[in-house]
């Protein structure tokens, strides 16, 4: 369908409408009001007869959707570590949209390929990786998870002398699986995907913070394939990947590194430390919709060793013809897929290396100030807040469920509750540049009155 000759003024009632929406947020309840969410049902009901022009579909995302959004544009979400959107991230999305390209190949276009590649040299620069390494731009942890997991499956296999792509999982020499009791659903869902299975795990017990257990490890060999944490989604705790690396390296185990948030920690001087080893490891997932705040959706994955994941995403077709340079479609399941790579790149150029050092430490001090208050108020934190995750019970369960409850219901801030180790909790996890002092103020005055 051609472009309608007005399109122009659709698109200047659009901005128009976002600037409306980005400047109402912070007055609006976090969690959408249940009114809002019944008014969806207007937007279903038997497939259309008759088009609709871009205004009216405007009209109605507009004023029916957007009431129903939960606003975590704001800085009071703090629910399953969410960040938010930064400014430049937002309109290089515009712009991709408007583009429209298709990141499959460098030829389908050179600017997604191109700016893809330096998002991804940067980030390697950024979390303290070589140059060497490789990687590619997913939809999120769970998918990087996936590609880094296909990965350690092709090398560990390759190194027994079984082509696991060619011929698949049946009649392979086992792979040994080992976790640590706190491994993350979204590691368990990737091995299931690549045929590895979500119980034929060796699990290894923790400490109190969800840290894997050195001393607990099984023994390890060529054909182990071991998952650690770089950030546990309840604490924020770091596995001790150095230790566990060093122990792989004399083995020939394949570590792979869950770092969905907290791995960017090591772009803060301040919390670097906390990251030391992951530049051993063999493999790693993240997520830049978390912390460096792309809006959703960006996950990467990193390799050591490049040609493993090249192995493991490989495709062959007559039509298909590579160019000398990298094609993205090599490293990610998808061949088809969003330029995602021109957000990345727009917000880690917007923030530069002291910015980005800025937002991770600006919100591990407001996580801190969160446990500090709460503490003082009378109520238990449960962990060590060591970057921007604070675990709280206020009593029971029970309690503290309807403590979530209330302050949910409220919407001046949004938390989450949780189990850990054997104990209920609300978790916060400050995530978004957008988060503020004042936001802070504003919740902790919720969450305490609300207990």
């Amino acid at each position: 369908m051609p472009i309608p000759a007005n399109f122009e003024s659709t698109l200047t009632s659009t901005a128009q409408r976002v600037a409306r929406y980005l400047r109402e947020v912070e007055e609006r309840r976090v969690s959408p009001a249940p009114a809002a969410v019944d008014r969806l049902q207007s937007l279903g009901g038997p497939f259309p007869a008759a088009s609709a022009g871009a205004d009216e579909i405007l009209s109605l995302l507009d004023e029916v959707g957007g009431p129903a959004t939960v606003v975590n544009a704001a800085g009071r979400y703090f629910g399953y570590v969410m960040g938010g959107t930064l400014p430049a991230a937002l309109v290089a999305s515009w712009l991709t949209s408007a583009w429209d390209q298709n990141c499959g190949l460098a030829i389908m276009s050179p600017a997604a390929a191109k700016l893809e590649e330096i998002a991804l040299a940067w980030t390697l620069e950024i979390l303290g990786f070589s140059a060497d390494w490789g990687g590619g731009l997913v939809t999120g942890a769970t998918m990087a998870n996936f590609c880094g997991l296909a990965a350690a499956r092709h090398a560990l296999l390759e190194r027994a002398g079984w082509d696991v792509e060619r011929q698949g999982l049946f009649g392979a020499p086992p792979i040994q699986v080992v976790v640590g009791e706190e491994v993350h659903a979204s590691v368990l869902k990737a091995l299931a995907l690549v045929g590895l299975g979500r119980e034929r795990v060796l699990r290894v017990p923790v400490d109190a913070q969800g840290r894997m257990r050195v001393d607990a490890l099984p023994a390890l060999d060529p054909r182990t394939l071991i998952c650690v944490q770089a950030g546990n989604v309840n604490t924020g705790a770091f596995d001790p990947v150095a230790e566990i690396c060093a122990r792989a390296r004399e083995a020939g185990a394949w570590v792979h590194v869950d770092g969905a948030f907290g791995i960017w920690a090591a772009a803060s001087p301040q919390y670097r430390h906390l990251t030391d080893g992951v530049e051993q490891a063999d493999s790693v997932a993240t997520d830049a919709h978390k912390w460096p705040n792309v809006g959703y959706d960006c996950g990467i994955v990193l390799v050591r060793e490049p040609r493993h994941l090249r192995a493991a995403m490989s495709v062959s077709a007559a039509y298909i013809t590579p160019g000398e340079g990298r094609e993205p479609n090599y490293h990610t399941p998808e061949m088809s897929r969003r330029a995602r790579g021109i957000e990345l790149w727009a917000a880690l150029r917007s923030l530069g290396r002291e910015g980005l050092a800025e937002l991770i430490d600006r919100t591990c001090r407001h996580a801190q100030r969160f446990a500090a208050e709460l503490r003082a108020a009378g109520h238990t934190v449960l962990n060590d807040v060591v970057i921007n995750q604070v675990l709280v019970s206020f009593g029971s369960p029970e309690r503290t469920l309807a403590v979530v409850r209330r302050l949910q219901e409220e919407g001046v801030c949004w938390c989450g509750s949780t189990e850990w180790q054997g104990q209920t909790a609300m978790r916060i996890s400050v995530s978004s540049g957008a988060t503020t002092d004042r936001d802070v103020d504003l919740s902790l005055q919720a969450i305490l009155a609300a207990a």
